[in-house]
């Protein structure tokens, strides 16, 4: 071909002209097509890292019957209001309430229990004394209980539905279930619980220069490792995940294992294929005419070859085949369009404000990703580049739990200044 082919092939071929969007209006974009995903109900061991797609109101006060706060003895306080060092206060025992025991005796002028921590106060006592506030004397043949102060009303006792009144909001639809929500599941006897289900993704791969991952290395091969990284994301962003395997550089078999992918699975995800080659078949594959393209290039690096489009009410997510820039765009397109569509209080990736731990210098026209380092040094957030960074790079991505965004055309960052940085993992803080 000419070079004045050539020139007349990219002006003319949609293949090459791409009008590249902002990543937030990508993201708006895509947001726009997502829908919830359906319900089920899950016990509660099976609940972690699940999130509910329902409020959840208390169906009864908590704590539901006044408890002790400390072992000591159930009284009424008017039966202290006298009491101090020289005239001391007796009570007969009348009984002795040890934890998960209701007494059947009612506390009566003269009269006390013994009592132990987190047991239900009898009715007629309005107060507990300490233990290590008391004597015990018997008194023919009878147990005493002798104190020499007085006891305010309601002291030591923790009262019906101090934390939580019946009909309380519990827990808001969209939450993610972690221990702290269990609790409160378990506490209120919540065993059968609602969530959205986890939305099923196929992950297939596109080029003929693929191996399984259990195959021996061959010249000018590499390993599908994209597919099982993509596996790993799926779960982490509350996905229940699909390998569907490699295809060649087959438009037609694209399109055969697309279509079986829509009727089995909620989205799709592919890596590899969405450049302008003359094998890269995803871009191609996108611009046929009963597939809505959302766009397929964003103002970003890496992964700015990042396709998305809509088919038949389910949504495509073409990943770039460089394993730093296919990361990047499931972080920033397929995690929040799960976590969307189980209806997410935080479906995207947590914003955060950082100091640089090093220089960046690299500047470009398009909003950067950097991949980095997070750590604490005297109660402040450092956020460190990865040494190397290039979209086709894949081991600094273990050792990254932040993207660091560089802004189009920065000239550059020096260490100590502030900037933006995205949490990767748990969107709730360290960890995970």
């Amino acid at each position: 071909m000419t070079r004045r082919a050539m020139v007349n092939n990219y002006t003319t071929n949609p293949k090459f002209n791409r009008k590249a969007i902002q990543v937030d209006a990508a993201q708006q974009l895509v947001a726009d097509k997502v829908t919830l995903i359906d319900t089920e109900h899950v016990t509660m061991d099976e609940a972690h890292g699940r999130i509910i797609c329902e409020d959840v109101r208390a169906p009864h006060p908590y704590p539901f019957f006044r408890r002790s706060v400390m072992d000591g003895y159930a009284l009424r306080s008017e039966d202290s209001r006298e009491a101090s060092s020289e005239n001391r206060t007796m009570l007969t025992i009348i009984d002795e309430i040890p934890c998960g025991y209701a007494s059947n005796k009612e506390i009566i002028q003269g009269t006390a229990a013994r009592i132990m921590t987190g047991a239900q106060v009898p009715e007629g006592a309005d107060a507990v004394v300490m233990l290590e506030a008391t004597e015990q004397h018997t008194v023919e043949g009878k147990p005493h209980v002798v104190f020499k102060s007085p006891i305010p009303k309601g002291a030591n006792i923790t009262p019906i539905g101090l934390e939580v009144s019946t009909g309380d909001l519990l827990i808001k639809k969209g939450t993610l279930l972690t221990a702290g929500e269990i609790s409160v599941l378990a506490t209120f006897g919540i065993h059968q619980i609602p969530v959205f289900r986890k939305p099923k993704v196929g992950i297939f791969a596109t080029g003929t220069e693929l191996l399984a991952i259990e195959e021996e290395l061959q010249p000018g091969k590499i390993r599908n490792s994209n597919s099982h990284m993509l596996l790993s994301q799926v779960r982490e962003a509350g996905g229940e995940p699909y390998l569907l395997g490699a295809i060649v550089d087959d438009l037609n078999l694209a399109q055969q294992k697309l279509q079986e992918a829509l009727e089995n699975y909620d989205v799709i995800v592919t890596t590899g294929g969405v450049s302008v080659g003359d094998y890269d078949i995803m871009g191609d594959l996108v611009r046929q005419d009963e597939v809505e393209m959302l766009f397929n290039k964003v103002t970003m690096r890496p992964g700015s070859v990042t396709t998305v489009a809509y088919i038949q009410n389910k949504l495509l997510f073409a990943l770039s085949g460089n394993p730093g820039a296919c990361f990047v765009g499931f972080e920033l397109f397929v995690r929040p369009t799960l976590q969307l569509m189980q209806a997410s209080e935080q479906p995207y990736l947590a914003k955060w404000t950082a100091t640089l731990g090093a220089d960046y210098s690299r500047v470009n026209n398009f909003t950067r990703f950097v991949r980095g380092k997070i750590e604490i040094r005297n109660g402040q957030v450092f956020a460190t580049p990865a040494k190397v960074d290039e979209s086709n790079v894949m081991v600094t991505i273990k050792d990254s739990d932040c993207l660091i965004i560089v802004p189009p055309e920065t000239k550059g960052f020096s260490a100590g200044e502030s900037v933006e940085i995205l949490k990767l993992g748990n969107p709730y803080g360290f960890g995970g």
